[in-house]
């Protein structure tokens, strides 16, 4: 497909209820992006093939605990998934397309490999989106068990979750309910795009983190935020309107905002280059 086919066939499944959203597929056509060849199909039918396998070894053993084993047994020990610790940062971990093949990722990448596979063998599994780290939470009745797919699938307690926020922030941030409520789809696609975001700006690739930020207001269209990061990031590139666009739209959104005068003080910039080149 085209790249704007697959902008289009992306807007279609983000324009579904919350709940209706394919995750995986909508996963795989951000990726599309980046690998213009990507056989989506190749990669959702791998997916399935490893949901039979995973209710293959289910079938006599429905209780939650028991899953999980299953699970971690299959994802970790025989597909071989693991966390990449030692290149983090490389952008390949958050293309799902990229995890599959290569069966390492990070939290955010691995725990939808773990929420697909899952569901597709009948087990309800839904993302819990912590500060710096993203776990899942194996659903059963009104219980469930938190597990890290990032560290093989241990199952974690509230205090587990605890001690890795302070790993993370130093003992700066401590534990809410909210943090451990189940994380939405589209709330899973823009943290995925978010880090890619990250990223790009880390290796000062405008381009590549323009792209995110597009695709980001493709996820969260009345996302304020994102609109400014794409008029500074339009800025970069030199592309005056289209920046002025932005970052006047969120002005407009944000009148009172502590940063304004800053935002005006760029626009006004903005305007005289945008003046010097007609």
């Amino acid at each position: 497909m085209t790249e704007p086919s697959l902008r289009h066939r992306l807007t279609v499944v983000l324009g579904r209820p919350e709940g209706e959203i394919d995750l995986a597929e909508a996963a795989l056509l951000i990726a599309s992006e980046e690998y213009p060849n990507l056989d989506l199909s190749r990669y959702l039918a791998r997916l399935d093939d490893m949901g039979v396998a995973l209710r293959a070894r289910l079938a006599d053993e429905p209780r939650p605990e028991r899953a999980v084993m299953a699970l971690n047994r299959y994802l970790f020990q025989e597909e071989g998934f693991h966390g990449n610790v030692k290149d983090y940062y490389d952008p390949r971990n958050s293309y799902l397309n990229e995890v599959i093949d290569r069966r390492i990722g990070i939290p955010i990448t691995l725990s939808t490999v773990y929420m697909e596979v899952a569901r597709r063998a009948g087990v309800s599994v839904e993302g819990v989106g912590l500060p710096g780290h993203f776990v899942v939470r194996v659903v059963s009745g009104e219980h469930g068990l938190l597990v890290d797919p990032f560290h093989g699938g241990v199952l974690l307690t509230e205090a587990d979750c605890q001690e890795r926020l302070d790993r993370i922030f130093a003992g700066r941030v401590k534990i809410e309910p909210g943090m451990l409520a189940p994380c939405g789809r589209r709330e899973i696609l823009g943290r995925m795009l978010r880090n890619l975001k990250a990223i790009f700006m880390r290796r000062e690739d405008f381009p590549r983190a323009l792209w995110a930020a597009d695709l980001l207001l493709c996820v969260h269209p009345d996302s304020a935020e994102d609109l400014r990061d794409r008029g500074l990031l339009y800025a970069a590139l030199d592309c005056y309107g289209l920046a002025l666009r932005d970052l006047e739209g969120y002005l407009a959104l944000n009148p009172d905002i502590p940063e304004a005068l800053e935002i005006s003080g760029r626009i006004a910039a903005l305007r005289q280059k945008a003046a010097r080149l007609n």
